[in-house]
């Protein structure tokens, strides 16, 4: 899945010369957290977050003495060394680039304009699609040795039974190189015998356990 399938294109932007205030008033209205600044070509010259703002915002004990704060421009509080991202970029390495920087939005570019943003949030929907876990079913995680063929014989297991898989997902076992696990969703309530299955072949089922009247 590519970023450009996910991000919102429709994003609301502000020039550096709009005031503070504005920029209140919009995130207010529109119940978002990030700003785009943008310059009269759509080219991202800055980024505002919600954060930005409440620090830019005067007390409330004194808001008369600084009220002339809030007309000052947005070029006097937005970050302008931001990390971006490309409508082709895998949406897998947009999360690590999120998890790596600790950014909470990603303005997306293409030929030097703004096209598109993506949020924290935005990560999270698709992940739950990509793994499947917004669709019935059951998981099953296997403890399989780190070999090549190892993925096509465990799903062949799966072919015998007639289970639909909906999703696959490997990674690491405890920090052992020799074994990963394999986690597997797939188009059933019950998948018992599946896991007899798996068992039966000689592979350790670490989720879930077979019922005890079957040990």
């Amino acid at each position: 899945m590519i970023i450009e399938e996910i991000m919102n294109k429709d994003v609301v932007t502000l020039s550096e010369s709009d005031t503070i205030q504005t920029a209140i008033e919009l995130i207010k209205e529109k119940r978002f957290r990030h700003i785009p600044i943008v310059n009269e070509r759509r080219e991202l010259v800055g980024l505002v977050s919600d954060r930005d703002l409440r620090d830019a915002t005067p007390s409330v004990f004194r808001t008369e003495e600084f009220k002339q704060d809030l007309g000052k421009p947005l070029r006097s509080i937005m970050i302008t060394n931001i990390i971006t991202g490309h409508p082709l970029d895998f949406v897998e390495e947009v999360g690590a680039v999120f998890y790596e920087n600790r950014i909470s939005c990603l303005p997306i570019i293409s030929d030097k304009k703004l096209v598109g943003i993506i949020t924290g949030r935005d990560l999270l929907h698709s992940y739950v699609e990509l793994t499947g876990a917004n669709q019935p079913g059951s998981q099953i995680e296997v403890k399989v040795p780190n070999k090549t063929g190892i993925l096509h014989d465990i799903t062949a297991i799966f072919k015998d039974r007639n289970s639909n898989i909906q999703s696959v997902l490997v990674y690491p076992y405890k920090g052992n190189a020799a074994y990963k696990v394999v986690v597997l969703r797939v188009q059933t309530m019950n998948p018992s015998l599946l896991v007899e299955d798996l068992v039966s072949h000689g592979y350790t089922v670490l989720w879930p356990g077979l019922p005890e009247n079957n040990l």
